[in-house]
């Protein structure tokens, strides 16, 4: 396995931890807080449990991008049961 030099991992990560804070300074996120989260060392299942994308990521801000919710998505397209 080649081994990558202590100095440029370290410039990789700050660049993604970074990028991350800007996105959440973008989605609304103050940014104490968009730093705060973006250092977090929780996985992607934790994170999605969190008020990080709770706060950032709504239904209201999915609906004008073009998603649907699931129980709109079924009661268009449901099976008529007789």
């Amino acid at each position: 396995m080649r081994s990558v030099p202590k100095g440029t991992a370290y410039r990789l990560l700050c660049k993604k931890l970074e990028r991350k804070r800007k996105n959440l300074i973008r989605l609304g996120v103050k940014q104490g807080q968009a730093y705060a989260w973006s250092r977090t060392r929780m996985g992607g299942w934790a994170v999605a449990q969190s008020p990080i994308l709770g706060t950032t990521i709504t239904l209201s801000r999915l609906k004008k991008k073009g998603y649907e919710s699931m129980m709109d998505y079924y009661l268009k397209f449901k099976p008529e049961i007789q």
